[in-house]
């Protein structure tokens, strides 16, 4: 079997820049890859018939299984397109909380496509994979290459980007999970007139030099709008600030929270000191730098 890894990602702010005609939301979002990663294993075998069988190691995870995993469907979906007809085994360890706004089913998708693309290399062109990685979801084409990068419009302009840093970071979360699609009803129903905005892309590498204010970065749009649907992420948020954070932000739709520390060992401190008793979780993660 192939092994695999599907790497969380925060956001290092969102924006919602418009929201179209269609009801979909055109975004500005750095998307940084964590060291914080699931593990997957693909093998195909031939058969009459496309498909997929889903292995789950144990995991205290709630994790969807079937159809309604986003792996199997992202397997599915490539032999559908491809016209194969073969068996695919995923072996799935689960270490991403789902429903947390850190991308794990989306990860898990974008590697099992790019597993795929691997083993049958002449199957699906870049452009054709990408466009099957939006359909499964708009932070699937991000994970076909999960690297730093500017992630625009519904997800298909991703941008890799040099000079992001490397952040130590305490992820933290109430204990909720929150559907994208809810977060952003909530959204419309506060912004009912929300204007068209433009993208600010500050340079990176005054961030990276200390000369870009981390505080600008970590906004997003959608967190009133999480905290309308889940209260808990503003007490979470200023605890991690009573904690030492230098910054505070949420990582997509949420309920994730990230505080930003001068290093690993202060986010270990604070992670201790935080004492998290569940449903609240918290753990320490770094971004991954450019390559």
């Amino acid at each position: 079997m192939t092994p695999l890894s599907a790497p969380a990602k925060i956001n290092l702010g969102l924006r919602v820049l418009r929201r179209r005609a269609d009801g979909y939301h055109e975004l500005e979002s750095l998307f940084l890859p964590l060291d914080l990663a699931d593990e997957i294993r693909v093998a195909v075998e031939p058969a009459s018939r496309a498909s997929v069988r889903l292995r789950l190691a144990p995991t205290p995870l709630s994790v969807p299984d079937g159809s309604e995993n986003l792996a199997v469907r992202a397997a599915l979906a490539f032999l559908e397109a491809a016209g194969l007809a073969c068996r695919v085994d995923v072996e799935l360890a689960k270490h991403t909380p789902v429903a947390a706004g850190l991308g794990g089913g989306s990860s898990d998708a974008g590697a099992v496509l790019r597993g795929l693309a691997a083993h049958f290399p002449e199957a699906l062109g870049p452009e054709a994979l990408a466009s099957l990685a939006l359909e499964l979801g708009a932070d699937v084409p991000f994970f076909l290459d999960p690297r730093p990068a500017w992630v625009r419009g519904v997800g298909e302009r991703v941008e890799p980007v040099c000079g992001a840093p490397s952040l130590a970071l305490l992820l933290a979360n109430p204990g909720v999970g929150l559907a994208t699609a809810e977060v952003y009803r909530a959204f419309d129903a506060l912004h009912p007139d929300w204007k068209p905005r433009a993208a600010p892309g500050p340079a990176l590498d005054r961030l990276a030099g200390g000369g870009e204010p981390l505080a600008r970065w970590v906004e997003n749009d959608l967190e009133a709008a999480a905290l309308r649907l889940c209260p808990a992420i503003g007490r979470l948020h200023q605890r991690l600030r009573e904690l030492g954070a230098l910054a505070v932000g949420m990582s997509g739709s949420g309920a994730t929270l990230f505080g930003v520390f001068e290093g690993a060992p202060a986010a270990r401190a604070a992670l201790v000191e935080a004492a998290f008793a569940p449903p609240l979780w918290g753990r320490v993660a770094t971004t991954r730098e450019s390559r």
